[in-house]
């Protein structure tokens, strides 16, 4: 399975103007088809830095889903940094104007079209609001920030390509709460599950209000974390705590 990950792009949510709407609604979104996130990042209008971000998940071959920055003001760079990265120039895309000339009509030109110069190369991903379309390249999709258009177009990319991987991938969560517990006296429990079962994922969350507690838990391939927990609830009851 392919990693999954998420830019979200933007001064605009680093500086609290806008909060950000896109994660947890990513989350969602892969959950009803079980899949995961893999990863997400934030990021600022730095063309250096949101190209060296692409680059580096384009060889790792993820699964990339990019919000904002795909419009045609001075401060929208994102449609340059994917062809950057994809070492690929801009060029005006011809269904994308004929999206917009449909949409604004003479009112497409001049400013709006800019929106159609996209990477070489890439496919466009339909925009169910303003006929603005986003754009996909080495399996990255860029829509824009706006939560009701962007959603939808991630929705479209979701099941128009990657639904043979939907509800394909085995996995579970389990945890136990420890009243009262001290993390730093489990740690050396959790490395030892891990190494017994390296296919999964051992986490503490510690909580210390309104009362302490940890919960302790494991995820990943449904049997080896059946295992895991059965591991860490005696490993628990052997260190003095008591569990729920």
């Amino acid at each position: 399975m392919q990693n999954i990950g998420l830019y979200i792009i933007g001064d605009e949510i680093l500086s609290g103007k806008r909060k950000d709407a896109h994660l947890s609604k990513m989350i969602e979104l892969l959950a009803a088809r079980g899949l995961q996130l893999s990863w997400a990042h934030f990021l600022g209008d730095i063309p250096d830095q949101i190209t060296m971000m692409f680059k580096q998940s384009m060889a790792r071959g993820d699964i990339v889903f990019s919000f904002g920055g795909i419009g045609a003001t001075p401060d929208d760079y994102t449609r340059q940094c994917a062809a950057d990265a994809a070492g690929v120039p801009i060029e005006r895309h011809i269904g994308a104007v004929a999206e917009i000339e449909a949409q604004f009509g003479d009112g497409a030109y001049p400013k709006r079209v800019l929106m159609a110069d996209f990477p070489q190369g890439a496919d466009l991903i339909p925009n169910p609001v303003n006929r603005v379309a986003g754009f996909s390249i080495n399996e990255h999709y860029f829509v824009p920030g706006f939560p009701d258009m962007g959603h939808p177009m991630v929705e479209w990319v979701l099941e128009t390509y990657y639904s043979h991987l939907f509800h394909q991938m085995k996995y579970a969560e389990q945890s136990i709460i420890i009243p009262d517990g001290i993390e730093s006296q489990l740690i050396d429990l959790m490395n030892d599950v891990l190494k017994k079962y390296p296919a999964i994922k051992v986490f503490s969350l510690p909580k210390l209000k309104p009362n302490r507690q940890i919960e302790l838990g494991a995820k990943g391939e449904p049997a080896q974390v059946e295992l895991a927990m059965e591991d860490l609830k005696a490993g628990v009851t052997a260190l003095g705590f008591s569990w729920q």
